[in-house]
């Protein structure tokens, strides 16, 4: 029975996947692939971080240019069905589909690896063409022109061996002989490849240069149909009733698309509206040691930058490259912050690298607490001593870890106004976000507050933080109450309240901080 070449593989996946609950029709990518085959742009390479959908594209094209399973009622429905070149290409080629993160179940050699793919190929296509018997011994190029027929190549995790940085000495092997099996082949006639890491185009002389890319950092032409967008996600929401799109919105939105419209991370949010409930779920799925993996790298000179974005603060910086396979590791910061970007670790758009959403949120502040990170480390590690004071209404502890905080040297952290005090606060209040959803600068009731924490569990106090650069703590708290700050927190039952007003003052260098409890009114400074 075949492998890899005309089976009905794709056919069933993507059968399964229409018959879910929360299918999202991604066919129209078909018409645009079709404007490709036959042509000189035959070549397409597109890659995504994991669990961005690149597998059910690959199971949908595989069942829609398949021979070997007709489709037509699963394709007959869907946005595709309106293109007028839908019936010319449905079912109508031979398709060879496979994944390269196959390893040989027999040694562990990359001759063996090769070997693998050749050799099951190679019987596939004898068995469909048995007239060929007496030309087996040939090349497999060779067999498959010998064939006088074109065929669809879909091909999933080119890059494994590059990921899994195996047989490193023989990666240009590898490379070498998918552009014998596929460059300048008349029997090609669309190759659709995908995986995490850009083909190594980048280097000189590079084997697979006749493929257009399309990455997280550069695809303004595919970019909607991998990740959710916002209107799929509130779609989606309509189907159950137990999360609104605001909470999807907050654990997976993030990422952009080339016009800036917003892209969600589609596992996650399939995963939350099955369960019910958000949570991190894509971040479980791998290695998500990788954002403190990278970051190793170069620490000292991410460190500020990974500060401001933890405190939602975008870091401007122009990248022209992707991270490419077969690099050594990454060098610089712009090496890093490519490659966390290719693997769905940062978002970037317009410039601006950020931490995309309280998934992905949540896994740097864990690296902040790494060795490696050194001063900043022990203070996020006193962050729940932070917490602990403000709760009991111990302003004099809380002003001191503030001091303490202030006088590192840590160059973000030398602040002159309250922008860079929020940074301090939130470094300050970080493992708050393990019993609270902290808000930023959110509208409550006549204004925006700096901070609100929302317990997660009930019977904690809620609390309410604002800042004051030249001022007085007394203000801030004063400014809480005026504006009606709490009113948030109480139409979400939650009944004890705490105002912590926090100042500093640029000419004596010092803070001061006052804290309230709502109801009663009584002073913790």
């Amino acid at each position: 029975m075949a492998l890899y070449l005309n089976t009905n593989a794709s056919c069933k996946d993507f059968q399964m996947l229409c018959s879910s609950r929360y299918f999202v029709d991604k066919s129209a990518i078909i018409e645009k692939i079709n404007e490709r085959i036959k042509t000189k742009n035959r070549f397409l390479c597109i890659t995504r971080p994991r669990r961005f959908g690149k597998t059910s594209v690959l199971h949908m094209l595989g069942a829609y240019y398949g021979k070997a399973c007709p489709c037509r009622e699963l394709f007959d429905s869907l946005d595709i069905s309106r293109s007028r070149d839908y019936p010319v290409h449905l079912n109508q080629y031979h398709v060879i589909s496979f994944s390269l993160n196959e390893l040989p179940g027999r040694g562990n050699s990359y001759e063996d690896y090769i070997a693998h793919f050749d050799t099951v190929l190679r019987s596939d296509i004898l068995e469909a063409y048995p007239q060929l018997g007496n030309t087996g011994t040939g090349s497999l190029p060779d067999l498959l022109a010998a064939t006088g027929d074109e065929f669809v190549f879909i091909i999933d995790e080119w890059d494994y061996i590059f990921s899994h940085e195996l047989y490193p000495e023989h990666q240009r092997d590898f490379l070498e002989y998918l552009r014998n099996l596929l460059k300048d082949r008349p029997y090609a006639a669309l190759v659709y490849m995908t995986g995490v890491l850009p083909v190594q185009k980048y280097s000189t002389g590079s084997a697979l240069n006749m493929f257009d890319e399309y990455t997280m950092l550069h695809d303004a032409v595919f970019d909607s149909y991998f990740g959710f967008t916002e209107q799929e996600v509130q779609m989606l929401c309509a189907r159950q009733e137990r999360l609104k799109p605001d909470e999807i919105s907050e654990w997976y939105d993030g990422y952009a698309a080339d016009d800036g419209s917003r892209i969600y991370n589609p596992r996650s949010v399939v995963l939350a509206l099955m369960n019910g409930r958000c949570g991190s779920y894509w971040t479980r799925t791998g290695r998500m040691d990788e954002v403190l993996f990278f970051l190793k790298y170069n620490i000292g000179a991410v460190r500020d930058d990974v500060i401001k974005m933890v405190n939602r603060m975008p870091v401007r910086m122009e990248i022209s490259e992707e991270y490419s396979a077969g690099q050594k590791p990454p060098a610089d910061r712009e090496e890093i912050y490519a490659a966390m970007i290719g693997y769905g670790l940062l978002a970037y758009h317009d410039g601006e690298l950020s931490i995309p959403n309280r998934e992905l949120m949540l896994e740097f502040q864990k690296a902040l607490k790494d060795e490696g990170f050194g001063y900043v480390a022990q203070l996020v590690r006193n962050s729940e001593k932070v917490l602990d004071a403000a709760l009991q209404q111990k302003a004099e502890t809380v002003v001191a870890y503030l001091h303490d905080i202030h006088n590192s040297e840590i160059p973000i952290l030398q602040y002159n106004d309250e922008n860079s005090l929020s940074c301090v606060v939130t470094l300050a209040f970080l493992s708050a976000r393990n019993k609270y959803r902290m808000e930023r600068e959110e509208k409550s009731g006549k204004g925006f507050a700096d901070f609100i924490f929302y317990p997660k569990r009930e019977g904690w106090p809620g609390i309410i933080l604002e800042l004051k650069a030249d001022s007085t703590p007394e203000a801030a708290i004063r400014q809480i109450k005026e504006r009606e700050y709490a009113q948030k927190l109480k139409r979400e039952g939650v009944s004890r309240i705490l105002l912590v007003g926090i100042s500093y003052d640029t000419a004596r260098k010092e803070h001061r901080c006052s804290i309230q409890e709502d109801a009663a009114g009584t002073a913790g400074d």
